[in-house]
């Protein structure tokens, strides 16, 4: 436990010491990798992309997106530094969408039920995967796979057996647009403030609480965090419950700001989150990772994804920018962890 510990506890206990240390205390921090590559990608575009890329607009179009997939990317991260992988999210969202039109739009009960619906439902198919993950023994990925495929079916089943279609529609009621579905300035989705609440309570919760240290050592090595008195399953099981709520929570929004919610959708969101806490400098093998690196990821992620449509190129080229900066990423991040550890090796 004690290695797992000092690997996770590296970017909450020794970022303040590191903050005011100059450009070479920068380089050593385990978020230098994540803030370097989004720099350049948005200079990059800033440059090739010119004045549209850099105005309002713009900036609405990849902090719209990085918002949504923010929100799902912080309990991925979550789960991915503490050794596990949620799948799941890909049929929770759109039936988390369909939950909430069903509800309130088809039946006409008030959005609050419907809401509500959408996320218990979120947060009980996280509980199922948790519970399947500690008291089975298998992977999680292969758990979140088959509950994935279980959920879509669902979805695709009760959805045909209720309303006769794959989609429903709903009309929500002025409060609810207001926090969930409003358009500031007719461009930035209120979903840009959720997703900084978001990061705020995570950010508490890993950094700042004694159950952050828990999740570094239950990724660093599980067998020696039970020993030392972690409540490792129940930690599993809360962590898969924030991944499938904040799933649900993108789901709610999504059926909100456009008003419609369909069977299809929610499959993209799997690999870019994840993709976005690797880029954030998240250890494939657990372990490591910030909140405040998952959130740079998935910025850069959004400016990449939407930046080339601001350009001339080849929209078909943004999947190859993003291939190549994933890859990027994991080598540099993994040069960045070896500066950070090393330095506090010294300073130990």
């Amino acid at each position: 436990m004690i290695s797992g510990i000092q690997n996770g506890a590296a970017p909450a206990a020794k970022q303040k010491s590191g903050a005011s240390g100059g450009f070479g205390h920068l380089l050593r921090r385990p978020e230098a990798g994540s803030l370097l590559g989004l720099v350049a990608v948005f200079v990059f575009f800033a440059i090739v992309a010119g004045q549209v890329f850099v105005s309002p607009a713009g900036f609405a179009s990849w902090l719209n997106v990085a918002a949504e997939i923010g929100i799902v990317a912080l309990p991925i991260g979550l789960l991915m530094i503490a050794g596990e992988l949620d799948l799941s999210i890909g049929s929770v969202i759109p039936a988390s969408s369909l939950m909430v039109a069903v509800v309130s739009g088809y039946w006409g009960l008030p959005d609050i039920i419907g809401i509500a619906a959408g996320l218990a439902f979120g947060t009980l198919v996280g509980y199922v995967n948790g519970i399947l993950v500690v008291k089975t023994g298998v992977p999680s990925l292969i758990v979140t796979i088959g509950t994935m495929f279980g959920v879509m079916g669902l979805t695709l089943g009760l959805s045909v057996l209720v309303t006769g279609s794959t989609s429903t529609g709903l009309t929500p009621d002025a409060l609810t647009t207001t926090l969930l579905g409003q358009f500031i300035a007719g461009m930035f989705q209120v979903t840009i403030f959720w997703w900084i609440a978001f990061a705020l309570i995570v950010g508490y919760f890993l950094h700042f609480s004694p159950w952050g240290n828990w999740v570094y050592a239950l990724g660093g090595d599980k067998i020696s965090a039970r020993n030392a008195g972690i409540p490792t399953e129940k930690l599993s099981i809360g962590l898969f419950m924030s991944s499938g709520f904040a799933a649900a929570f993108v789901g709610v929004s999504q059926v909100i700001v456009y008003q419609s919610a369909q069977v299809a959708g929610g499959q993209s969101f799997i690999f870019n989150s994840i993709m976005c806490v690797v880029i954030g400098g998240v250890l494939l093998t657990g372990g490591a990772g910030s909140v405040l690196g998952i959130v740079m990821g998935t910025i850069t992620f959004a400016i990449v994804n939407q930046g080339i449509y601001f350009t001339s190129f080849d929209a078909n080229l943004g999947s190859v920018i993003i291939g190549a900066l994933l890859l990027l990423a994991v080598l540099m991040n993994d040069t960045f962890r070896k500066l950070a550890l090393g330095a506090t090796k010294k300073k130990g």
